[in-house]
């Protein structure tokens, strides 16, 4: 019984020194994993909705807090002016959820363009979402609240042959994007009028 108890207690201290070392390695690095992810996974999408902007939308962002999350905002300046915003917002799709950039001019409401960040789709099907330009050429210049569909589901945006699904998970990230923008416009307005580049 006596053995018991120490190897019971033995184990609690080990699983307690254990958790606490791996909060504390993942608190030191969190940093540095966002850091990467924005580099290499968000920030080749946003430069391509951001092509021709004047400054560095990857450096030049805010964030939000909506509810328990924090949101980052990404600034592009065009004709001198901070005048769009891209965000990530997600859609479920046939392997999961699709993150998708989406980037609005906030002076006309209307969407600048979509990038997809991350997948796991079927690579030749729905895969071809992330690299399709047609596709995804079909947003652009949609108003942001318009709840954009598949034709299928009675909308205007002609699906992917053989990844109609992944193509729905697109629309509803767009959707997403919409009311999230709807909901905190006054705040995006009010930090772009301090927005100083």
């Amino acid at each position: 019984m006596r053995e018991m108890v120490k190897m019971v207690i033995v184990l609690t201290l080990l699983s307690s020194l254990s958790g606490g070392l791996l909060a504390a390695i993942r608190n030191n690095t969190q940093d540095r994993i966002d850091s990467q992810v924005l580099k290499f996974v968000k920030g080749p999408a946003i430069q391509r909705i951001m092509e021709g902007a004047a400054n560095n939308p990857i450096a030049d962002r805010f964030a939000i807090q909506i509810d328990d999350t924090k949101k980052n905002f990404f600034v592009g300046v065009f004709d001198g002016e901070p005048k769009v915003v891209a965000f990530e917002t997600k859609g479920s799709g046939y392997g999961g959820d699709v993150g998708v950039m989406v980037a609005v001019n906030v002076e006309t409401g209307k969407i600048r363009g979509v990038s997809v960040t991350t997948h796991n789709e079927t690579p030749g099907l729905g895969a071809r979402v992330e690299t399709d330009e047609d596709f995804k050429s079909q947003f652009q210049g949609v108003p942001i609240g318009s709840q954009p569909k598949v034709k299928p589901d009675g909308g205007n945006i002609t699906a992917l042959s053989g990844a109609t699904v992944t193509s729905r998970a697109v629309c509803k990230a767009v959707s997403r994007a919409g009311e999230l923008f709807e909901r905190v416009k006054p705040k995006i307005s009010e930090k772009l009028s301090t927005f100083s580049g």
